[in-house]
């Protein structure tokens, strides 16, 4: 009997201790399986290119692309001479012109970067498109689209990550990828982060890095009777404040606008005169087409999880109805633009020796 009292009193004893470890166990475990869910929501550089593909897919087909190889020749050769001085130069960076009079830009991940003819018409000088370039390649440099759809997103994308096959988990991704891209949803510090790494890198190549700042007053002075933010940096922190945060970091450089001016033809159109695509229009572009032999044939193959991708119903149909629901979402006639029928990439061949020889004209 004294044994058994014994017994009692010592497990009585251990039992806080025991819960105790337990809890710390249990914690130790709970900590391990977010850690693993959250590794589960990274991808792989591949994969990131092969999802940049699809979204610039999709933005090539809602505006179209410029048919001129020149134009895209002098847009690739600034845009590689940004992109080799990134941390990620062997990304296979593309710059593509889309053909709308919309002021717009975006960057898809893994290096698909996108600038509008009407965007070229507004801007001024070489050091600016550089600004320009160099801010959308901040986002793909440091991956501000992936970062923000798996933090905003986490515990809807987990089940999903960890499966073995990845492919409804990265069809959704492209989705929110696509919708994230189009609407410019980048929360405060990702704009102000690749402002100021458009700064820095436009000053290692010789520019005058404040020209950021002055096709933003420019911007901001065309969309001043707008009721609603319109287009290129539409979600961005107020421009003003930007501005002068761009002119505190800015130094003195090159415009390199006699060299622009030769390329680039372009004039802006007055943001009243744009046409938008318009409630009920069939396709993406607002021209009545619903699809295009083109833009198929450069689809990703299927097998990677990309497959499912919204086509041109459904979150596009919703896009192509700007009239009845543009101004309660913030949607201005830059981001509603019409735009042109033929998404094909314009190939164009850029050499090592090309950009050297570009950069020295940065003068």
């Amino acid at each position: 009997m004294k044994k058994l009292v014994l017994g009692v009193v010592f497990l009585s004893l251990c039992s806080p201790a025991y819960a105790q470890f337990g809890g710390l166990l249990d914690k130790a475990q709970q900590a391990k399986k977010t850690k693993d869910s959250l590794d589960s929501l990274n991808i792989s550089e591949e994969e990131e290119i092969k999802l940049g593909a699809d979204v610039s897919l999709k933005v090539r087909t809602r505006f179209g692309v410029v048919q001129d190889a020149a134009v895209h020749q002098y847009v690739t050769l600034l845009g590689m001479a940004i992109a080799e001085q990134t941390e990620r130069p062997k990304l296979p960076w593309q710059f593509i012109v889309l053909d709308t009079d919309g002021v717009n830009a975006f960057a898809s991940p893994g290096g698909f970067v996108h600038i509008t003819r009407g965007a070229l018409g507004l801007i001024k000088n070489e050091a600016e498109l550089a600004a320009v370039l160099g801010h959308e390649i901040g986002h793909v440099a440091h991956k501000h689209t992936v970062d923000a759809i798996r933090k905003a997103n986490a515990e809807k994308l987990v089940s999903e990550a960890a499966l073995s096959n990845r492919g409804p988990f990265l069809d959704r991704l492209a989705n929110m990828a696509y919708d994230m891209v189009l609407e410019g949803k980048f929360d405060r510090g990702d704009e102000l982060d690749a402002d100021k790494y458009s700064v820095s890198i436009t000053q290692k190549l010789g520019y005058a890095s404040g020209t950021l700042g002055d096709f933003l007053t420019r911007l901001d002075e065309r969309n001043k009777d707008q009721p609603e933010r319109n287009g290129l940096f539409a979600s961005h922190p107020e421009t003003k404040e930007r501005i002068e945060k761009i002119r505190q970091m800015s130094k003195a450089g090159a415009t390199v606008q006699p060299r622009y001016a030769t390329n680039i033809k372009y004039e802006a159109a007055a943001v009243t005169t744009i046409a938008v695509v318009t409630e009920g229009s069939a396709g993406l572009t607002g021209s009545g087409k619903k699809d295009d032999k083109d833009a198929k044939k450069e689809e990703p193959k299927k097998g990677f999880g990309l497959g499912s991708l919204k086509k041109s119903t459904g979150g596009e149909q919703q896009t192509a109805q700007v009239s009845a629901s543009g101004g309660a979402r913030g949607v201005g006639p830059d981001r509603a633009a019409k735009g042109g029928d033929n998404p094909a990439v314009v190939k164009v061949t850029v050499s090592a020796a090309d950009v050297a020889a570009f950069k020295k004209g940065i003068v």
